[in-house]
């Protein structure tokens, strides 16, 4: 019996890395449709008795305005193009908050976020955090730093009902991702954190301010230079 329940709970693990790096490898060239939150999104619009809302469309990444890939970098994980997915100084930080307040929140990367949004649902339980770990570093391992950015930019919640950057520049600014303005992309950036509270334009006087903070730094950020991301991986490996 014991013998019988362990190859059970062994076939299951292995059905489970054999599936998720597969899926890993597949979404490192086509487009992912739809993510785990956008159902449950939908399913809580509808809980609500409302109309169920889910405007996204893929673009690839020369769709995107890089002033909108400079303003989630530098609001979201300034050290995106540098780490290997887990930015420690910024986990730390959120550990010692999370002492003081006991909730599990804060020190997530771009890469982690994508992990997230792509393979998993949204919690704050320390089970979900593994599986995030899990994926975090296939994506790290399988796909460039371009695709994370790329895939992140695209899945992303961006508004109640809006996700990927396409969306969310129609939705908000009424243009295309590619033509977004370094304002218009920190107005995006900034409301990341509350996507479905904060607005993108018209904003109050909290987000307005952080916008023009946020527009400063995609101004001064220089070049997004994803080749030599490639080349200084290469001579780690």
């Amino acid at each position: 019996m014991i013998r019988k329940i362990f190859r059970y709970i062994l076939k299951i693990v292995l059905w489970f890395f054999a599936l998720s790096i597969f899926s890993v490898l597949l979404f490192r060239f086509v487009p992912v449709p739809y993510t785990p939150l956008m159902f449950i999104r939908v399913g809580e619009q509808m809980a609500d008795g409302k109309a169920p809302t889910l405007k996204h469309k893929w673009v690839p990444m020369e769709n995107i305005s890089t002033n909108l890939q400079k303003a989630v970098i530098t609001s979201e994980d300034g050290h995106f193009l540098k780490h290997n997915g887990f930015d420690f100084d910024a986990i730390e930080k959120a550990m010692k908050n999370n002492q003081k307040g006991k909730k599990i929140k804060g020190g997530s990367t771009i890469s982690q976020q994508t992990a997230k949004n792509v393979f998993l649902w949204p919690g704050r339980s320390y089970i979900r955090k593994g599986f995030e770990a899990y994926f975090t570093l296939l994506i790290e391992t399988f796909w460039s730093k371009e695709r994370i950015l790329e895939v992140y930019l695209n899945s992303i919640e961006m508004g109640d009902g809006i996700y990927g950057a396409q969306a969310a520049a129609q939705h908000w600014y009424g243009k295309d991702a590619k033509n977004l303005t370094a304002n218009e992309a920190a107005g995006i950036a900034v409301i990341l954190p509350n996507p479905r509270r904060y607005k993108a334009s018209n904003s109050g006087p909290y987000i307005s301010k952080r916008k023009q903070t946020i527009t400063r730094y995609v101004k001064s950020y220089g070049p997004l230079n994803f080749e030599e991301e490639k080349e200084t991986r290469k001579k780690k490996k």
